[in-house]
């Protein structure tokens, strides 16, 4: 299985990216993981928050296929615990999943049309994150289930 995280605009702080970088380098242990930086759109500045969205989502479905199965990180979505998103990450590997796509917006969230395509969202919190740190969030959560699915004593419960 393949694991794609979809992000859009480049990582503003070093500490970011550090971290990111970090799980990243850990999870190829487990599992083809990579990080897709969507590029932030032009003249952004100019757009209403809802016009940025849509434009996101524009870039966005063009490193989506048919095939892939996606999940939004979006606030309203389903909670796990780690554990819990362990079961998740399995019950996906048993199903034979080739390609696995987390999906997080830009600084505004997601456009309506990929929350109306893609119905199944995750949310890693019901507490507001900048787009930047859920790329850590994300990532971290990610390493802690491959170690519970593995049985390595990187998490604690």
């Amino acid at each position: 299985m393949n694991i794609k995280l979809l992000v859009v605009g480049k990582t503003v702080k070093g500490f970011v990216e550090e971290a990111v970088n970090e799980y990243t380098k850990r999870l190829k242990h487990y599992i083809n993981f990579s990080i897709e930086i969507i590029p932030d759109v032009k003249n952004a500045s100019s757009l209403s928050p809802t016009q940025l969205k849509e434009q996101e989502a524009t870039l966005i479905l063009k490193h989506i296929n048919p095939e892939d199965k996606v999940f939004l990180l979006d606030e309203h979505g389903k909670e796990y615990r780690s554990v819990e998103f362990a079961d998740f990450l399995q019950k996906q590997i048993n199903l034979s999943t080739k390609s696995l796509i987390f999906v997080i917006g830009g600084a505004f969230g997601l456009a309506d049309v990929l929350k109306e395509r893609y119905k199944d969202k995750i949310s890693l919190s019901k507490m507001t994150f900048s787009h930047q740190m859920i790329r850590i969030l994300f990532t971290e959560q990610l390493y802690r289930a491959f170690s519970i699915i593995k049985h390595e004593p990187y998490h604690n419960e």
